[in-house]
């Protein structure tokens, strides 16, 4: 038996799939773990805890397989992106990683924007500078920790510290590379502009590879540590979202990957490097080999429902508040919803945006709320990919969901008819993991490329398409899009009240 192995080393846990020459999963392994916050805004963690819990996830895998470690052709990595893991000439961790949603580096975005121009730097990174980046905390760790910073002899991404604890190998695959912000896009490899105006070595920074390429194989004292056979080769991978739309069947484009959990993501490929002028969307690198990928990425999706669930109709299950706003027609009565819950990042990069409802009147009951969220929520995922075809990306002929809130068979029909595409689901739910699988079975020689892979592995079931509310939808939208720029200058000041008022609270 021949199977490939993916590893996903997420923010909350590390998941291993084995997938076997069909496609099929055969056995599922993870391993949990915290966040530390030792400061508010600040979210960290020590690599060690990757490394433990990848070694309890592949042996679970594989035992639930039922198979010896020799049956596995290649592993392939994914995980969290964005991440700053900071080693000294040894190998070892100088300090905690910096994770993609601290939050503390807002005075390096303005000293990259100062350094480098913005227009400039979207023009090479295609992305404005965000305090999720990487290049940002580096430059904090410069700023703030110059000790640290002169013992730093390697900096990785999370799943790449995973990587050299398999391999012994510094490497990091192309997409996780451009989620840096120390990319040059178009050239898919570390931007010698970037690295000079930051202040950063290039001898820092690891060698850079294509999705499927092998970057090394599987060590002694590791195989022994993770139940692995030694020589078993390792490929590069890619960040969580590409190798989830991998999974999903999104190597090319026309086809759009959209997850709707906690946070909303769409993620188009391209085959050339795109970008938006003011950078509103994320431009990374596909984890398939000269791809490229627009990104919008939405904080409050499936979480605005759960908030509107625990603070309105508490115990209540999701199926049934959203059977019930079913009823509602299109539109919900005139009734609006903005999802800005936690603020916005695209393509409102705002902290200080707010959750609204707008147009309540005295004829809407909690099954018009209900719908005017879900109908919010999907516009704002539209906002995302309205920008990535004016940047453009190719219109979709379909759109693959994944996340909890596509359970919702009424919520998909809002998608389909909000964007006007067909919506579709795919056989397996293992996301970022399934993917890393199929870039190694790719490594593995199993198929001469990502996009055959795909082809033969990867099965999607239309659900939805657009009906006659699409032309409600399409009216409305326009509504939508005004709501943000009109309170835009109430979110700020209520933000700033909040802000004031909160040492003198509790």
């Amino acid at each position: 038996m021949s199977l490939a192995l993916g590893i996903d080393v997420s923010t909350t846990a590390t998941k291993a799939v084995v997938v076997d020459r069909a496609g099929a999963v055969r056995g599922i392994g993870i391993s949990e773990y915290a966040v530390a916050t030792p400061r508010p805004s600040w979210s960290e963690q020590d690599p060690a805890l990757w490394w433990d819990a990848t070694c309890r996830a592949v042996p679970s895998a594989l035992g639930q397989a039922g198979v010896d470690a020799a049956a596995v052709s290649a592993i392939g990595l994914t995980g969290q992106m964005h991440g700053a893991v900071l080693l000294d000439e040894r190998g070892e961790a100088l300090r905690p990683a910096i994770l993609w949603n601290d939050q503390r580096t807002a005075a390096e975005c303005d000293l990259i924007r100062e350094r480098i121009g913005i227009e400039r730097l979207v023009a090479i990174t295609g992305n404005d500078a965000l305090t999720g980046f990487t290049a940002p905390k580096l430059l904090w760790v410069q700023r703030h920790e110059p000790a640290t910073w002169d013992r730093v002899a390697h900096v990785l991404l999370p799943k790449d510290y995973v990587r050299y604890r398999l391999t012994g190998d510094f490497a990091l695959d192309r997409a996780d590379g451009a989620g840096t912000q120390l990319f040059d896009l178009a050239a898919r490899d570390w931007s010698p502009e970037i690295l000079a105006a930051l202040e950063i070595d290039p001898a820092l920074m690891p060698p850079t590879h294509e999705g499927p390429e092998v970057t090394g194989v599987v060590g002694r004292v590791a195989a022994e540590a993770c139940g692995l056979a030694p020589g078993t080769p390792v490929v590069a991978g890619g960040g969580d979202q590409s190798a989830n739309a991998v999974g999903l069947g999104a190597a090319g484009p026309g086809v759009v990957a959209l997850s709707l959990g906690t946070s909303g993501v769409v993620f188009a490929a391209t085959d050339r490097p795109l970008s938006d002028p003011l950078g509103r969307v994320h431009a990374f690198c596909h984890a398939v080999p000269g791809r490229w990928h627009m990104m919008s990425v939405m904080l409050s999706a499936a979480g605005s429902l759960r908030w509107f669930r625990d603070a309105l109709a508490p115990g209540m299950p999701f199926s049934q508040l959203t059977g019930d706003a079913a009823e509602v027609p299109a539109g919900s009565g005139g009734l609006q919803f903005l999802p800005y819950l936690s603020g916005e990042r695209n393509p409102h990069p705002d902290p200080s945006a707010r959750g609204a409802f707008v147009g309540l009147t005295l004829q809407h009951d909690r099954r018009h709320m209900v719908r005017a969220v879900l109908e919010g929520v999907a516009y704002g995922l539209r906002d995302g990919l309205e920008l990535m075809l004016a940047a453009g990306t190719a219109r979709p002929d379909q759109v693959r969901v994944s996340g909890g809130g596509t359970a919702s068979a009424p919520w998909r029909q809002i998608l389909a008819d909000v964007l006007d595409v067909e919506i579709a689901t795919v056989h397996t739910t293992e996301g970022a993991a399934y993917g890393a699988a199929l870039l190694g079975a790719v490594g593995a020689g199993w198929f001469g490329s990502v996009d055959a892979a795909v082809e033969a592995l990867v099965r999607a079931s239309p659900t939805e398409s657009p009906g006659a509310d699409a032309a409600v939808y399409a009216a409305a939208y326009p509504g939508f899009r005004g709501l943000y720029p009109a309170l835009a200058p109430a979110f700020r000041a209520l933000a700033a009240g909040s802000t004031e008022a909160a040492p003198h609270m509790g």
